[in-house]
């Protein structure tokens, strides 16, 4: 019978690369490790390791046992500390998985005083460049996804936190500002400055661009807010992004929002959820919060 234990085993000589890290990281003496592997295999009627020289290389049967071990370790772990947060009430981790790069800047002042009004409660933040949000909210990794582009999906249920509208940030001597709105077509000579994520996940392209059939002249990647706002105060870029955004750094920059085409395009900033899990009371804290501070 394969046991959770197996797998923590075959996981942990896989990720540390020996038995000795591996048994030393889990507690147990290396004969003690390999006496566990060896009964799985006979158990099973298969090899999980073959040697390779000195080293131990997973077979195809140890590959596919590595697969579930990935899976099904992250859900233990939060099963664990779920029932533990349970216990305690307010005691904990909050994952949050971040995927709306500009919306950082609103997570910071939800997440300051949260952290002041609950010292008992972790906050660990992964931004969307790193992970997968859907599938890291579905494989237990983070424990809530914000977005503005909610996936509709069985096991995921959204709370709706506020709307905002995605603008052209511009400089404000640059003759787009002559304009009260931006259509595609105005943008054929502009370098557009975006975060580092493909078009389709980005609705200056997917809702405004392309259904047009207009593209940039050049269009650059940039990491952060900050640096994407400096590029457009120099007047060397534009760039989309939410304008209550563009009017907090329009104080102290050269800066203006201009809306995009006659309708404009309003996006709500969501808190996605594994559907049915009943939530710790930190959890419902932070929600709580969260749609208090709006923008």
């Amino acid at each position: 019978m394969i046991e959770r234990s197996h797998l923590a085993i075959i996981e942990a000589v896989h990720r540390l690369g020996t038995l000795t890290a591996a048994a030393q990281e889990l507690c147990l003496t290396q004969s003690a490790l390999s006496h566990g592997i060896k009964k799985l295999e006979q158990q099973l009627g298969v090899c999980i390791w073959q040697k390779h020289g000195r080293n131990l290389r997973l077979s195809p049967a140890g590959e596919h046992l590595l697969g579930l071990a990935k899976r099904l370790l992250p859900q233990f772990a939060h099963a664990e500390q779920w029932l533990s947060d349970i216990a305690q009430g307010t005691r904990g981790t909050l994952r949050i998985g971040m995927e709306c790069h500009p919306c950082y800047e609103w997570l910071l002042k939800v997440v300051a005083p949260y952290l002041k009004r609950y010292p008992e409660v972790d906050v660990d933040v992964c931004r969307a460049a790193e992970f997968g949000g859907i599938g890291a909210l579905l494989g237990f990794e983070i424990d809530v996804l914000i977005t503005p582009d909610p996936l509709i999906h069985k096991r995921l249920e959204y709370i709706e936190v506020f709307e905002y509208e995605h603008v052209l940030a511009v400089n404000s001597d640059s003759p787009l500002t002559q304009h009260s709105r931006i259509y595609p077509a105005m943008l054929a000579g502009e370098t557009l400055v975006t975060y580092p994520v493909e078009h389709s996940r980005l609705d200056i392209f997917s809702a405004f661009l392309t259904p047009a059939g207009c593209t940039v002249k050049k269009h650059r990647f940039v990491e952060t807010t900050e640096i994407m706002l400096q590029m457009v105060d120099a007047g060397r870029a534009v760039a989309a992004l939410p304008r209550w955004l563009v009017e907090q750094h329009a104080k102290q920059l050269n800066i203006s929002p201009l809306p995009l085409g006659d309708k404009g395009i309003f996006k709500t900033l969501c808190l996605g959820f594994r559907a049915g899990e009943q939530r710790p009371l930190y959890q419902q804290q932070f929600i709580e919060l969260a749609k208090s501070i709006t923008k």
